[in-house]
């Protein structure tokens, strides 16, 4: 008798993943690709759009003809920042331009002067100004510098709604691709900025994230997503999990926290320490801050290895020392040692004296209680007592890392703090929004690998 799955394409910058979830929600099978990238019409690297359709196609018609599986539904979950446009007749007209793509001088200025100045526009939009990773200013760079393209635009899809495109045909737009730093989105109205009707982009209504089509230009009747941004996917498991509010910090190469559960407008200063709202699939808004948090960890652990000429994995085997976290809390009255004032644009404090540090254990100490309070500062931005926030979800590298659990988790004492480990969390909240295909009325339970990480008892361990 055949498996039902839901048949899920991950599509990450670096990995594409196509992976089949069965009706416990358990990965039943997973594969990873990786394409090298190509240039883009002005010569600047990007995705190889052609091959990354062609193995979608391909990936779908081996596992609908696979006699294993019944596919009862198919999605995209897919990085953001990115449009693609589509001609009257359904054909793809540029590349899949790179969000780190330099944006020229003027395009971005010219609309924050028309649309209340930079402070304004960035409030309102809830993006913060990132070039082409605010995806709506790729359309509009399009229109003001490839003008005999963007005459020919009939409509203007974000990549995972392309990629749904591809099997349906169909034309949609949803609230997690249009709301993650696009400056496409009035927040304080939740509906289009007004520059998006004056610029004349061909932009579809959104619909909700469960809507599904059949995949017809494939000839099939399975159903087929609308697609969802990656970040916004990511949180779906929590959603299904728990009824009380959280915050999520998923760290790897930035700590990027989520909560859904502060709306409040972004304020200036919010906006000028880098943060910005997603949009839930509840079509509300997650305020969200990130931090340089691995890379700043990565390009600092060499130079202490270096120091005291011990193992470049020498921080893997440190175990949290209770009694020397105590003794840093009262030397250093919870002030930051390596990363004092600005942190250096190399991200490596040289003014640091490791002198004072006997071993490669006790420096790397100091420096993961700066790191951590530092990425507790972040965190802080984006939770107030309004929202009633009474859990943090760690997630990522970083959740394996027994010093920064301890000392997050004395950072915030008042709320129960959870490691977690979930694979492949985006596509299984991809697969989540799609549940009801299965013809099911109650969801499984989710084994989100939870760990509690307590906090300290007598007051906290590192002072903020």
């Amino acid at each position: 008798m055949a498996t039902e799955v839901i048949l899920i394409f991950d599509i990450g910058k670096t990995n594409k993943k196509v992976l089949l979830f069965d009706k416990n929600l358990q990965i039943i099978s997973e594969e990873e690709d990786k394409f090298e990238e190509i240039v883009d019409d002005d010569g600047f690297a990007c995705d190889d759009i052609e091959k990354i359709e062609k193995w979608i196609l391909q990936s779908t018609k081996k596992y609908l003809n696979n006699p294993q599986y019944d596919v009862k539904a198919i999605n995209f979950t897919t990085y953001g920042g990115t449009l693609m446009y589509i001609d009257k007749n359904g054909e793809r007209l540029t590349p899949v331009y790179n969000y780190l793509k330099p944006l020229p001088e003027g395009v971005a200025e010219s609309l924050y002067d028309a649309y209340g100045g930079l402070e304004e526009f960035s409030r309102k939009t809830a993006s913060p100004s990132l070039g082409m990773l605010n995806s709506g200013l790729n359309a509009l760079w399009l229109k003001k510098h490839k003008p005999g393209i963007f005459e020919k635009v009939a409509h203007i899809l974000h990549f995972p709604q392309y990629l749904s495109f591809k099997l349906t045909g169909k034309i949609a737009s949803e609230h997690t691709s249009i709301g993650c730093h696009t400056g496409m989105w009035d927040f304080d109205n939740m509906r289009y900025h007004d520059w998006i009707r004056d610029e004349g982009l061909a932009l579809p209504e959104p619909v909700g994230v469960e809507r599904v089509y059949p995949a017809a230009k494939i000839q099939s009747e399975v159903p087929v997503g609308i697609g969802i941004h990656d970040s916004s996917s990511s949180l779906v498991p929590y959603f299904k999990h728990t009824n009380e509010a959280f915050a999520l910090a998923s760290t790897g190469t930035w700590s990027i926290n989520m909560n859904p559960f502060n709306h409040t407008p972004l304020t200036r200063e919010q906006l000028q320490q880098d943060c910005l709202a997603y949009m839930s699939i509840q079509q509300k808004p997650v305020k969200s801050s990130r931090f340089f948090l691995g890379h700043i960890h990565d390009v600092n652990v060499p130079r202490l290895t270096e120091y005291y000429k011990v193992n470049r994995d020498a921080y893997k085997k440190v175990e949290a020392d209770n009694e020397l976290l105590e003794r840093y809390k009262k030397k250093n009255k919870g002030e930051l040692v390596f990363f004092s004032g600005t942190m250096p644009d190399d991200f490596i404090d040289r003014n640091a004296d490791l002198a004072q540090f006997d071993t490669f254990h006790e420096a790397y100490h100091q420096m993961m209680i700066d790191l951590t309070c530092l990425t507790a500062d972040s965190i802080n931005l984006i939770i107030t007592p309004e929202d009633q926030t009474k859990n943090l979800f760690i997630t990522g590298g970083f959740a394996k890392n027994p010093l920064f659990t301890k000392i997050l988790a004395a950072r915030f004492c008042d709320k129960k703090v959870y490691t977690s480990e979930v694979a492949n969390a985006t596509s299984l909240g991809a697969a989540l929004v799609l549940w009801k295909c299965f013809g099911n009325t109650e969801e499984p339970e989710l084994d989100l690998g939870l760990q509690h990480i307590p906090g300290p008892r007598n007051g906290k361990l590192i002072n903020g």
